[in-house]
């Protein structure tokens, strides 16, 4: 780390390229050595929002196709949040709306950029280990049917040093949790 003032890039003009899904905003910028160029990033989303729940010796996630992977994975339950609301209440109706959970308490574990060279918009990630209640899921969108799914932790972990997961933010809140010691330490793969 460095505690220097590096030079960043100013921005002269932005022009929206694509809006669809995703939405793709061209920036025309001066680069620090005064070149000027062209940048897009993804700009679809003010942030996104995913949640760990924890039931004791287990971990209650996701079930989902994906599309551009062509496969069925483990995820957390999470998505886009609205400029209107917080993260945590994001990530509250976002757990209700694919899961039927309703958290009793969220725990703020940790905000990550899925991809800093491209993408304008962090992922906030919670950490739920007080206890849900029965709420009701939303399955009105035919592209994300999402399935519960309950693991113990160890599978998880054994899964995740097999290669199985592939969710980002799954991996880095099940590392982040451990890390903080509000879950066990992740086990070396035998």
């Amino acid at each position: 780390m460095t505690n220097e003032t590096e030079p960043g890039w100013q921005t002269l003009s932005r022009r929206e390229a694509y809006a669809g899904r995703v939405r793709i905003v061209e920036h025309e910028v001066v680069l620090a050595d005064g070149t000027s160029s062209t940048y897009e990033v993804d700009e679809s989303v003010p942030f996104a929002v995913a949640t760990l729940v924890v039931e004791g010796t287990h971990v209650v996630l996701a079930r989902q196709y994906r599309y551009p992977l062509d496969r069925w994975i483990y995820d957390l339950p999470g998505g886009a949040g609205h400029a209107s609301e917080s993260p945590e209440d994001a990530a509250r109706r976002e757990l209700e709306e694919e899961l039927g959970l309703i958290a009793t308490e969220l725990v703020p574990l940790q905000t990550f950029f899925v991809n800093p060279g491209r993408a304008a918009w962090p992922v906030h990630l919670f950490l739920c280990v007080a206890g849900t209640r029965p709420g009701v899921a939303d399955t009105s969108d035919p592209a994300e049917q999402v399935r519960h799914a309950r693991l113990r932790i160890e599978d998880l972990d054994a899964a995740i040093a097999r290669g199985d997961i592939v969710d980002p933010a799954l991996l880095i809140a099940r590392a982040s949790a451990a890390a903080r010691g509000l879950l066990p330490p992740i086990e070396p793969a035998s």
